[in-house]
C-alpha cells in the first residue's frame, strides 16, 4: 500500500513547541487573521486523493482543498457539492450530473465537465491503483455532454452512484496541474494548500474566491501531527491547539469536566475488527476462522474497548441502519471454539502473532481482550503494536493475523462490496475471502432499488458473516473531537469528517 510520507514520533514537550511554531508560521503565511489549529494523530499517506487509504488528515485536508460532485450530510444523505442536481434514466443505467456554473480552481482556471471526466477516468485506471476503482466497476463510460454536464453510463442498474461520487478519493482534480498534485495540490475547495511538512504539520489558507458565499470563516488552518493522544489533549487544555481530532473514548469522560472544552460526539459506522488472512494457515481452514469468531464476546469486548462509546455489530452495517440484524449478536461460545479447533487438528494449542496499528487505544484494548479470552482454548496470542505508517505500508493485508479499523460508508453496497465480494479491492487487500453465495447476494442487492428485497439479501449476508465470515467485525465506535469553547459552528460528521469550512473562532 502506498505511503508517501512517514510520521516521526514527537515528544510531549516537542509537540507543544511544534504547535506554537506552527501557529507563528501560520500567521506569517496568512499575513494575520484567525488561525484554527487542529491536532491529528498521523499525517497523510498521500496528497493525491485517488490514493487515499489512511483517512484522518487525508480526508479532512481533501475536504478543505477540493470538492466532489456530491457530499454527505450529518444524516448520511447525499447533498450537492460541485453538482447542483442530477437525474437517472428510468432503468438506472444512465446518470447525468449538472455542475455549478461559477467554480474556479485555486489557480483561477474554470472547473468544467472535462475535469470531472478526467478525474473519473483516472480513478478507473488500473495503474493508479485507487480503492475507488472497485466502486466504479459498474461505470462503462463517462462523457462531457457540455461544459457543465457529465453523463455516466453503467453496465447495470445501480441506485447508489450519487453516494459513490461523494467518496473522498473522488475529489475533482485540475488536469493541468496533475504534475504537482503530490507536492502542491490545486483544488476548488474553501481553503488553498500552502505547505506540508511530513511528521509535523500542514498549512491551509482561506480561498477568497470560493463559490459558496459566506465560507470559510477562518483565515487559515494548521493541521498539526501529534501522535500521542495525551500530548494532543494537553495542548488543547493549554490553548496550543483548538481541536483534537478523533478523541479516544478514555478521554471523553475526562474532558467532560473541563469547562473550557467541549466534546463533539456522533454515532458513526467506523468499525473495528479482527482480520484473518484466509489464504494463510491456519486461517485457510474455515473451522479455525469460525473458532476465532466464537471466542469474541462482542458486548464485553465493546465495553472494554470503548468505555461505552461504541456499539456491537455483526458486519460493517452499523446498528443505526434499518438492515442491521441485531438478533445475530450472540455471546462467546468457548466449548464450540474448542470443538472446532480440535476438528481442525489444533486441539493441542496454537500460537498466533497479532499485529496492531499504533495510536489507537481502543484497538489495542480489543486485541488485549481477545488475547486473554483465547487462553481459554489453549491459544497463545502475541501482540505486536506497530507505528501506523509501518503497519499500513508493510503489514496490513500481508500478515496472517491483525486487528484493524475502517471508516464507515453511506450505503450497504459501499459498506460491504469492496470488503466481501471476491473481486472487492479491500477484500483482496485484507482477508482474501471467497464465498459464491456472498458474491451472489451482494451482486443482487446492488442491482435492485427495492428496499424490502435489499433488506432480505443483506439480512442473509449478515447470517453468513456472523457464523462463517473471513474475520470478525466487533463494534462501531462513536466519532468524537475535543473542541475549545472559543471554537464556534464546529460539526462532526459520521464519516470521521470535520466541517471546517463553517467553523469560526470567537474574537
Amino acid at each position: 500500500m502506498q505511503r508517501e510520507f512517514r510520521v516521526a514520533p514527537v515528544s510531549r514537550r516537542g509537540a507543544l513547541a511544534l504547535g506554537a511554531a506552527a501557529v507563528l508560521s501560520g500567521r506569517t503565511a496568512a499575513a494575520a487573521g484567525s488561525i484554527l489549529r487542529v491536532a491529528l494523530a498521523a499525517g497523510v499517506g498521500s496528497l493525491d486523493p485517488a490514493k487515499f487509504r489512511v483517512g484522518g488528515m487525508e480526508t479532512n485536508y481533501a475536504a478543505c482543498v477540493f470538492n466532489r460532485l456530491t457530499r454527505l450530510d450529518a444524516a448520511m444523505q447525499v447533498q450537492p457539492d460541485l453538482a447542483i442536481r442530477w437525474e437517472a434514466s428510468h432503468d438506472l443505467k444512465s446518470w447525468t450530473f449538472h455542475l455549478h456554473p461559477d467554480v474556479t480552481f485555486h489557480n483561477g482556471r474554470k472547473c468544467t465537465a472535462d475535469d470531472v471526466v478526467f478525474t473519473y477516468r483516472r480513478l478507473q485506471d488500473k495503474a493508479v491503483a485507487s480503492v475507488m476503482r472497485a466502486f466504479l466497476s459498474v461505470v462503462s463510460d463517462i462523457e462531457a455532454v457540455d461544459p457543465l454536464t457529465i453523463r455516466f453510463t453503467l453496465s447495470m442498474p445501480y441506485a447508489d452512484l450519487p453516494a459513490v461520487t461523494s467518496g473522498f478519493q473522488a475529489m475533482i482534480l485540475c488536469e493541468a496541474t496533475l504534475d504537482t498534485l503530490t507536492t502542491h495540490p490545486i483544488g476548488t475547495g474553501p481553503f488553498r494548500f500552502v505547505e506540508y511538512r511530513p511528521g509535523d504539520r500542514m498549512l491551509l489558507e482561506r480561498n477568497p474566491d470560493y463559490f459558496n458565499a459566506g465560507v470559510p470563516k477562518v483565515d487559515s488552518i494548521v493541521l498539526q501531527v501529534m501522535p500521542e493522544n495525551t500530548t494532543a489533549v494537553a495542548a488543547l487544555e493549554s490553548g496550543s491547539v483548538d481541536v483534537v481530532y478523533n478523541l479516544p473514548p478514555e478521554q471523553v469522560e475526562r474532558l467532560s469536566h473541563n469547562s473550557a472544552v467541549r466534546v463533539a460526539e456522533t454515532a458513526s459506522g467506523n468499525w473495528f475488527g479482527i482480520i484473518m488472512h484466509n489464504q494463510m494457515k491456519p486461517f485457510d481452514d474455515p473451522r479455525v476462522r469460525q473458532a476465532i469468531i466464537k471466542l469474541v464476546d462482542k458486548s464485553s469486548f465493546t465495553d472494554i474497548a470503548t468505555f461505552g462509546h461504541g456499539t456491537p455489530t455483526v458486519s460493517p452495517i452499523p446498528p443505526t441502519h434499518p438492515y442491521f440484524r441485531k438478533d445475530l449478536l450472540v455471546g462467546a461460545d468457548i466449548p464450540g471454539a474448542k470443538r472446532l479447533l480440535a476438528e481442525a487438528g489444533l486441539g493441542d494449542g496454537l500460537m498466533l502473532e497479532m499485529y496492531i496499528p499504533g495510536s489507537s487505544p481502543p484497538l489495542e484494548r480489543l486485541a488485549t481482550a481477545f488475547r486473554d479470552t483465547a487462553k481459554q482454548v489453549g491459544i497463545t496470542v502475541q501482540l505486536h503494536i506497530a507505528p501506523q505508517d509501518k503497519f499500513f505500508a508493510e503489514m496490513e493485508g500481508k500478515v496472517m493475523f491483525n486487528a484493524d479499523y475502517f471508516s464507515g460508508r453511506p450505503t450497504p453496497d459501499l459498506m460491504l462490496y469492496a470488503w466481501y465480494h471476491s473481486t472487492g479491492s479491500w477484500n483482496n487487500t485484507l482477508w482474501h475471502y471467497s464465498n459464491p453465495e456472498v458474491d451472489q447476494l451482494l451482486d443482487e442487492a446492488r442491482g435492485t432499488t427495492d428496499t424490502a428485497q435489499q433488506a432480505k439479501l443483506y439480512g442473509r449476508f449478515q447470517e453468513i458473516i456472523a457464523k462463517d465470515g473471513p474475520g470478525c467485525v466487533v463494534f462501531v465506535q462513536n466519532f468524537a473531537c475535543a473542541v475549545s469553547q472559543k471554537v464556534q459552528n464546529f460539526t462532526t460528521l459520521p464519516l470521521m469528517l470535520m466541517d471546517l469550512s463553517s467553523t469560526a473562532l470567537a474574537s
